[in-house]
């Protein structure tokens, strides 16, 4: 049930929602765990002492600030604009996602809790909160479906040796929709002693604002290091969506900076069928309220989720965060997609031309990027977010681009045999 719908949250005057989206629609067992979450979050991030142990973390930990890199092979090939790559590839365990995964956790052991349950589509989401439990010796549970443990098997077998609990989801499509349901019915079930470590900018409310401010390091280090390198802002910035936080990372310290182009890209998928895709924002997009909050979703006439379907198991996602939600509407954010081919594509062309081997989430950035490069000057400036690399995307990758080569190495392995 909805609590207090669009008045102000009692804790620290922040409100539940942007513009008609967001909100906290939970069962009345959850209001308790949200309204404690809620209060621990605005009484930390008001603490000193919380930020310069989160800022210590950052930098020893998960090797923060990352670089902002000049594709100048990548720029040559798009005929446009200068191409710029903000590398969240380099974080600890990956990604961007130990961004969020840090911050949460060292709100957690503030809260006293002794355990984090999480979901998991790619396994970034997961390995950051296995390696995060590992770091401040808390256990750790995460819920991953069966799907995306089979073809995201590297991350699962780290996870595991980390110490995480590994819990396959075999509901519904056996992805991550599923796996987010399966971990929040765990937290409600143990909401003493666990913290549900959401992984996006979604879900109810705090987690949307809260993943979004433990996100935003992201765009914050791309204005200072931009400065520093060519004494400007950019033009355009570029990031994958899923759920959201690695976009709404790079996006949200420049929103009051109207000159800035913001492109989301969305998953595109085998096409526009039903199923086919991972698209929210396409020629009919719906408004609902899933999984305690509301925005748009792929949903059918009768407002049931349907299911989606991304190569890339981060974007696999039939929701969209509260916020791009709202900052879609009211234009300050272009939605796009790029295929699965697409991507592939991309993935490759950034291996070959930079050196640098992408997660198949950001091939979707990277996809785009080159499409619209051309359409800027050489004298602007393009910022891609890389959200992560591509070693856990090996199962797929390979499979798709050597496929032959892939399929002989596995029947080797399985059948026990070694190259002298």
């Amino acid at each position: 049930m909805e609590q207090k719908r669009k008045k102000r949250s009692k804790t620290a005057g922040e409100n539940r929602y942007f513009g008609d989206y967001g909100g906290r629609y939970v069962p009345e067992m959850l209001v308790p765990a949200l309204e404690e979450l809620s209060g621990a979050y605005f009484h930390y991030r008001e603490s000193q002492e919380f930020q310069n142990e989160l800022e210590h973390l950052r930098k020893n930990y998960a090797g923060r600030p990352t670089p902002l890199y000049f594709a100048e092979n990548l720029t040559r090939l798009g005929r446009g604009c200068k191409i710029y790559l903000k590398l969240e590839s380099l974080c600890q365990t990956g990604a961007h996602k130990i961004n969020n995964a840090l911050g949460q956790a060292l709100l957690a052991r503030k809260m006293g809790k002794t355990c984090l349950v999480a979901e998991t589509g790619a396994g970034q989401h997961g390995l950051a909160t296995a390696a995060v439990a590992a770091r401040f010796g808390l256990k750790s549970r995460i819920f991953m479906g069966e799907v995306d443990i089979k073809r995201q098997y590297p991350n699962v077998f780290f996870m595991k040796t980390m110490g995480a609990e590994i819990v396959p989801v075999r509901d519904g499509t056996k992805t991550l929709k599923d796996a987010v349901n399966a971990a929040l019915k765990y937290w409600i079930e143990h909401l003493e002693d666990t913290h549900y470590l959401l992984g996006s900018a979604v879900g109810p409310f705090p987690y949307p604002l809260m993943v979004r401010d433990f996100q935003s390091v992201i765009g914050r280090e791309v204005k200072a290091q931009l400065r520093a390198y060519e004494n400007r802002l950019p033009d355009v910035l570029v990031a994958c969506v899923g759920g959201g936080s690695n976009s709404i990372g790079l996006f949200y310290p420049f929103l009051e900076d109207k000159n800035v182009k913001l492109y989301g890209v969305e998953a595109g998928g085998l096409g526009p069928g039903q199923g086919e895709n991972a698209r929210r924002l396409g020629e009919n997009p719906r408004k609902g309220i899933v999984q305690g909050y509301k925005s748009y979703f792929i949903l059918d006439d009768e407002g049931q989720v349907q299911p989606t379907h991304s190569i890339s198991a981060g974007l696999d996602y039939a929701g969209l965060g509260p916020e791009l939600a709202y900052l879609h509407d009211a234009g300050r954010i272009c939605f796009d997609q790029v295929t699965d081919v697409e991507a592939l594509t991309a993935f490759k062309t950034l291996c070959q031309t930079e050196g640098i081997i992408p997660a198949l989430e950001s091939a979707h950035a990277v996809a785009y990027a080159l499409k619209i490069a051309v359409e800027f000057s050489g004298r602007q400036i393009m910022v891609v977010n890389i959200s992560g690399r591509g070693d856990k995307d090996l199962f797929v990758a390979a499979k798709e681009l050597d496929g032959e080569g892939w399929l002989r190495f596995l029947k080797e392995e399985a059948n026990g045999e070694r190259i002298n």
